[in-house]
């Protein structure tokens, strides 16, 4: 069932209510979140249009994602496929880039080549001919980045540095898909910048090869300023911008 507020979004016919509190505190949480893009980007010498804030929205109930909307975000990040599907559809109309984030089971490649248009977590072949066959299916070109395995934790994701040119070929060569770059997570109990500059190399050398594989995903809500600082052109932020979710979400 679509929400009150995101149904009336996608039909045009406005944004939350202004007095909505929830869209209040969105509103002064998204300013913090780009007032500490915008600092680390001065530090770092770069353009604040250089780094994209893709808000993740999991758990988050399709209403907030049309009230980020009505604040001016473009992009919003979904970790599973059938939440993501459902909102796509309960905010269809919105002017939006849905970002598909989590590790990606096989099975549910193709529906999410459906909805999503940018993938960041390729990190098999196997995925990426199930990207390609939904996305050639759906009549559409997905972009894709690789994640890069910084820890070696098969558990988390991510393919090992060794594998990553072949990987790369495999996306370039698939008809439905356009390589866009690499994403990392940093490592668990580790200080993340030294796993960020190794990114930053890993994503130099891909782009000799792919000189289109531009695009770097890289710091959530604790790390940002350290991935800005390493080249990320993409931020991916959820708890520092909407709260923390419930235990086990």
């Amino acid at each position: 069932m679509t929400s009150p507020s995101a149904g009336a979004a996608a039909r045009g016919e406005g944004a939350p209510a202004a007095g909505d509190s929830r869209s209040a505190q969105l509103a002064g949480a998204l300013e913090a979140v780009e007032a500490r893009i915008s600092a680390a980007c001065a530090v770092a010498g770069r353009h604040r249009t250089g780094v994209t804030l893709v808000v993740v929205t999991k758990t988050y109930p399709a209403a907030d994602v049309a009230r980020l909307a009505a604040l001016g975000v473009r992009d919003v990040g979904e970790n599973r496929e059938q939440e993501g599907s459902a909102k796509h559809a309960e905010c269809a109309g919105l002017p939006l880039a849905w970002h598909f984030i989590g590790q990606l089971q096989t099975n549910k490649a193709r529906a999410v080549a459906r909805w999503a248009d940018l993938v960041h977590s390729v990190d098999r072949p196997a995925l990426v001919g199930a990207l390609d066959r939904g996305a050639a299916r759906a009549a559409r070109v997905l972009d894709c980045l690789l994640q890069v395995s910084l820890d070696g934790d098969p558990a988390r994701g991510g393919v090992p540095v060794p594998q990553l040119p072949a990987l790369a070929e495999a996306v370039a060569a698939a008809p439905a898909l356009r390589l866009r770059g690499v994403m990392a997570v940093a490592p668990l109990g580790r200080p993340p910048a030294p796993s960020f500059r190794t990114l930053a190399d890993v994503a130099a050398r891909l782009r000799t090869a792919h000189p289109g594989a531009n695009w770097v995903s890289a710091g959530m809500s604790g790390d940002l300023e350290v991935a800005v600082g390493a080249g990320a052109t993409h931020v991916r932020v959820g708890s520092g911008l909407l709260g923390n979710r419930r235990a086990g979400r």
